[in-house]
């Protein structure tokens, strides 16, 4: 999920994995990675979904794929923060699964180390999925994992609080402050986001500084001191509460839901935190780009599901087969609807908007998402980690955003 980011040990993990000489084999166990070979008409899977609705609607849809294309299933899932390090065991002893879904900015420094199959050499069809959804999974210009549904971030306001202080939802950058200065009265703050100094906080600000024209290339340039300067400003009125550079995605979600926020940066993935809540109405919009009518560039999250290199070429073939029916357009729309997510094919839309209109701000985004791996592919970490450095620095750590992205870039 977005809300997720990769960890250090999950990096680690990668890491010892692209270093380890790939020893590929068809031999593999039951859920428990033991040593007795498959049998010829299972297909091993191996995902991080182990909690509903995902955990159900996943396991129906695998079920019903083997089903479709002929295979039995044997599935397991593993915590999320366990994934990567299960992956290095397994390739290790020669027990890579036939299905994997990994965490969408994990395929590229997957796919380097040569543990996964290109779906392009089985067959698979990528057709009608959102460009910017189809590089986070290509590498070296092979596709290596195929994408379902994603999530993203948008604006969500309060609509009794907003209305009664006449306040439209900002489309722009001017809007946002102007609104956010309004709204702030007493202990509710006019705006919040996470600016926290892990992968979350870059996740929020990413939407500001692409949106403006900045680069995780380089980020000492002034398209991104401006985004820096953006959210500085509404700290320095005090339209951002200062635990912002605390606070996690699920700690604003908290303070939206209590009230103390008007406005705030999050993902769908929040709906059932804030459908509970007596009294809260709230609508959803993009988040304000720099200008009027500007494109608002947003990164995404979701998992991907690739075909591990396992030697067995009859069994990858099948493995893809499943890969391609889990992203076929039925599983699209029912898995975006069970979970709170979109279809990363835009021709689907509709369909998930339709049944539920507060997907409506995310599902417009996909045309434009853009991957988290698509400019420094593997190299994307080490971004992260400058973006959020930076951006702390600015906030708490008393430096201009100028001097802090320059700090951050080359120190």
């Amino acid at each position: 999920m977005a809300r997720r980011g990769t960890t250090g040990r999950a990096r680690g993990a990668i890491a010892a994995l692209a270093a380890l000489p790939l020893v590929l084999g068809a031999c593999g166990g039951g859920s428990g990675g033991g040593s007795a070979e498959a049998s010829a008409d299972t297909l091993r899977v191996l995902d991080y979904y182990n909690s509903d609705p995902n955990a159900t609607l996943w396991n129906t849809a695998i079920e019903a794929c083997g089903e479709q294309i002929g295979m039995k299933i044997d599935r397991e899932a593993v915590p999320g923060e366990t994934l990567i390090q299960k992956v290095l065991q397994q390739s290790s002893s020669k027990t890579l699964p036939d299905v994997l879904m990994l965490d969408n900015p994990d395929v590229q420094q997957i796919a380097e180390s040569g543990a996964l199959a290109p779906l392009d050499d089985l067959g698979i069809d990528s057709s009608g999925v959102a460009e910017g959804v189809l590089k986070a999974s290509t590498y070296e210009g092979k596709l290596y994992a195929l994408q379902p549904v994603t999530n993203t971030i948008a604006l969500f306001y309060n609509k009794k609080v907003l209305e009664a202080a006449g306040v439209t939802p900002p489309t722009t950058w001017d809007e946002l402050k102007a609104a956010a200065a309004t709204l702030t009265v007493g202990d509710q703050y006019g705006f919040a986001m996470s600016n926290i100094n892990t992968y979350e906080g870059t996740w929020q600000f990413l939407p500001f500084m692409w949106s403006n024209g900045g680069s995780e290339t380089d980020i000492d340039t002034p398209e991104t001191a401006a985004a820096l300067q953006l959210v500085k400003d509404l700290l320095d009125a005090g339209s951002l509460s200062q635990s912002t550079v605390t606070w996690s995605q699920a700690d604003v979600a908290d303070q939206f839901a209590a009230g103390n926020a008007a406005m705030m940066v999050n993902g769908p993935w929040n709906f059932g935190t804030l459908d509970v809540v007596e009294g809260l109405e709230y609508g959803i919009v993009p988040i304000p780009a720099p200008t009027a009518g500007g494109t608002v560039v947003s990164p995404f999250g979701g998992e991907a599901w690739a075909v591990p290199q396992t030697g067995d070429e009859e069994k990858q073939k099948k493995a893809a087969e499943l890969v391609q029916c889990l992203n076929s357009d039925e599983n699209e729309v029912t898995i975006s609807l069970g979970t709170g997510t979109v279809p990363t094919k835009p021709e689907l839309a509709g369909q998930v908007t339709s049944k539920n209109p507060n997907l409506q701000a995310f599902a417009d985004q996909v045309p434009d998402l853009r991957a988290r791996t698509g400019e420094l592919g593997p190299e994307w970490p080490d971004a992260a980690t400058k973006i959020y450095t930076a951006v702390q620095n600015a906030l708490v750590g008393g430096m201009t955003p100028q001097d802090a992205l320059a700090q951050a870039q080359n120190g």
